[in-house]
């Protein structure tokens, strides 16, 4: 009998090893590629096993030395955006993934992770790859693009979309909504940066209540403009519920090989790229699904052109952190 079990259990295991999937084809550098490897210190060996790993496997130095590599590779900004972010679809999702720990501890999260990411994260990562040529490099352009200045801490972080993320990197992206041709549709925010701090993190500051007007294309009108979109812009997702308006999810517009726009981005269950129709196509039945639950359902877009020639701003200084006020000074 215990004999009949393990010719079983070997058998299944044939049977489970004979239905893998097959092995991804290795990626073989060109003669052209291994000669940019050598100008930034890469043997063959290196760059065949960083063409063939995805950016969310490799550790900081390894992407340090890919990125110099890239550089040389993909000289073109928007083709080494869409390179970058493709190299990254199948990175897994992770909602709220990034903070300032080790920096604050409001949120305890740390300021980078290359293995997983949520959708603002995989962009703000996929820009600074493709404006850096090292780690150190990349890690000070992560930041200079998450916060506002470049000043790292929790209430500096560009949170809100459209009224802080948008308009702190203008340097990098131009908001071209209202200029592609399509019908705009209006919508008005209420932007309570004190509130949302205290709420989400305790931390007390006198900031004023903005109000923020702004517009987006509906979604049955992108059909008619998509293909105005350009590798490496940025796209705000708008959603509502009750009249209230708001971007609830970004992405990146890549090229297919057959010409159609599509959204390179990090969503549950991992980054992924469709086209800009599938996704409104998949929404419409998620929206269809959600009826009557007072979820919020997809608008329509925002698109960010990015801009020829991004002349990156310097940093402000990083302030000394505030002592309690019971100890003066």
């Amino acid at each position: 009998m215990q004999k009949t079990l393990g010719s079983l259990a070997v058998a299944l295991l044939l049977t489970a090893c004979a239905h893998q999937p097959p092995a991804p084809p290795q990626v073989l550098p060109s003669a052209v590629q291994l000669d940019a490897a050598s100008r930034v210190g890469l043997d063959a060996a290196q760059l065949g096993n960083l063409l063939n790993k995805p950016l969310y496997q490799m550790q900081p130095a390894e992407l340090g030395r890919f990125l110099a590599w890239q550089q040389l590779d993909q000289p073109d900004l928007r083709q080494r955006i869409a390179a970058l972010a493709r190299k990254n679809i199948g990175q897994p999702y992770e909602l709220f993934l990034l903070g300032e720990f080790p920096y604050e501890t409001y949120d305890t999260q740390p300021l980078f992770s290359l293995a997983k990411s949520d959708c603002v994260v995989f962009v703000e990562h996929t820009y600074a790859m493709a404006l850096s040529a090292s780690w150190e490099e990349f890690f000070w352009m992560l930041q200079r693009i998450r916060y506002r200045d470049g000043v790292i801490g929790t209430a500096t972080r560009n949170h809100y979309t459209e009224a802080d993320w948008n308009i702190a990197n203008r340097w990098l992206v131009q908001d071209v909504t209202a200029t592609l041709g399509a019908p705009t549709q209006p919508y008005h925010q209420r932007i309570d940066r004190q509130a949302f701090l205290l709420k989400q993190f305790k931390i007390q500051r006198d900031i004023p209540v903005q109000p923020y007007d702004d517009v987006y294309v509906a979604k049955q009108d992108v059909a008619a403009i998509e293909a105005q979109l350009r590798d490496g812009d940025f796209v705000n997702v708008i959603s509502g519920r009750n009249g209230n308006y708001y971007a609830s999810h970004v992405g990146l517009i890549v090229t297919g090989a057959d010409g159609s726009r599509r959204l390179l981005h990090s969503a549950e269950p991992q980054v992924r790229e469709e086209t800009l129709q599938a996704f409104i196509a998949r929404m419409a039945e998620r929206d269809a699904r959600q009826a009557g639950q007072n979820k919020a359902a997809l608008a329509g877009f925002k698109f960010l052109r990015l801009n020829e020639s991004p002349q990156v701003p310097p940093m402000a200084p990083q302030p000394r952190p505030g002592r309690p006020a019971a100890l003066g000074g």
